[in-house]
């Protein structure tokens, strides 16, 4: 665990105005000139301001140490997949700084949301996750976190040890420390549960493994409010809970957050056809019925990577993180609940 509060860094004047020297420092060098205050959205894992400039706005964020690569993530990104992320304008990786330009609506925000849009998305999202394949070696070299199958195991492992991110039942003992109750945490059963599955869960990392897929970028968490929809094409956004990973894993979270704002079971029709619009460049080499149990797989492995993420995103001493700290006993838990397809 990180041993100051980020939330207190950030409030600290000093850091304020550091972080504002070199935001308007940065925009001069384009031109541009900040016009008003700061508007600031803070969470544990970050804090994100929105700089009035005489050219619109621009976006600064800064990480905590658990999700600071994002910012060397962005950079390769535009690097490797021009026009599918927007272009920092400056990033400092040292300390975790990044800014922004404005990206327009994002699907969210746009009127008449349509599941089919979602067809066009993946795609554009695959060809991404493709042109950024052959250089995943080079983005876990550069600090993006190692959620390739044949990791995957071990981190598991490592994570059930984890008893205070578990929040692991203590039974009559004291409370777990973060601010919960025992009952926001794992219970026992689970617990073991978990630990008898290892096998089968390095069994299912092994197949992924040899499935040909290479591993590529993994958003971890693309839904309707981290998609520009630009005139231009769709560009992705708020890459801080990515991973270097099966590239289906994607899946996991899309699909979800499509069923929930379209009110759609599992095996709906329309998340088997998105799903199938996701896995179409890849039937350039591979069969559609192997790829779709492919994805069956790492939808599902993808749980641990999900917990994985919301663990480094926390390693704070924020008191806001108790809000949060839930999350990681509860996507592992997901492990063995049903996947949207």
């Amino acid at each position: 665990m990180t041993t100051t509060s980020e939330a207190t860094g950030w409030a600290d004047p000093q850091w304020r105005s550091a972080a504002l020297d070199w935001v308007t420092g940065q925009l001069g060098r384009l031109g541009r000139r900040v016009t008003g205050p700061v508007q600031p959205r803070l969470r544990p894992w970050s804090l994100v301001w929105r700089v009035p400039t005489d050219a619109g706005p621009y976006w600064f964020k800064a990480n905590n140490p658990g999700t600071a690569y994002e910012t060397v993530l962005l950079a390769e990104l535009a690097r490797r997949a021009p026009g599918r992320v927007l272009d920092p304008v400056a990033v400092d990786t040292r300390r975790g700084w990044s800014l922004l330009p404005d990206g327009g609506p994002s699907l969210r925000e746009l009127a008449e949301p349509d599941p089919a849009r979602w067809v066009d998305v993946l795609a554009t999202y695959a060809g991404l996750q493709r042109a950024v394949a052959p250089g995943a070696d080079a983005l876990v070299a550069l600090g993006v976190p190692d959620h390739r199958p044949a990791a995957l195991p071990g981190l598991l492992a490592g994570l059930l040890d984890d008893r205070a991110a578990l929040l692991l039942d203590p039974g009559d003992g004291p409370p777990t420390g973060d601010g919960q109750d025992a009952g926001d945490g794992m219970d026992a059963a689970t617990h073991e549960r978990l630990r008898a599955y290892l096998p089968r869960f390095a069994e299912d990392c092994r197949r992924l493994a040899d499935s040909g897929i290479p591993a590529s970028v993994q958003h971890d968490d693309l839904h309707d409010g981290n998609v520009f929809g630009a005139a231009d094409g769709y560009r992705f956004f708020d890459w801080g809970d990515a991973s270097v990973a099966h590239p289906f894993g994607t899946l996991l979270v899309t699909l979800r957050s499509v069923a929930h704002t379209f009110a759609l079971a599992e095996g709906d029709p329309v998340l088997l056809r998105l799903r199938d619009a996701y896995l179409e460049p890849w039937t350039d080499r591979h069969d559609r019925a192997a790829l779709r149990e492919i994805a069956g797989l790492a939808v599902r492995v993808t749980t641990v990577s999900r917990a994985l993420s919301w663990r480094r995103a926390l390693d704070t001493t924020d008191p806001s993180r108790a809000e949060y700290v839930s999350a990681v006993p509860g996507w592992l838990g997901e492990l063995f609940a049903p996947m949207p397809v």
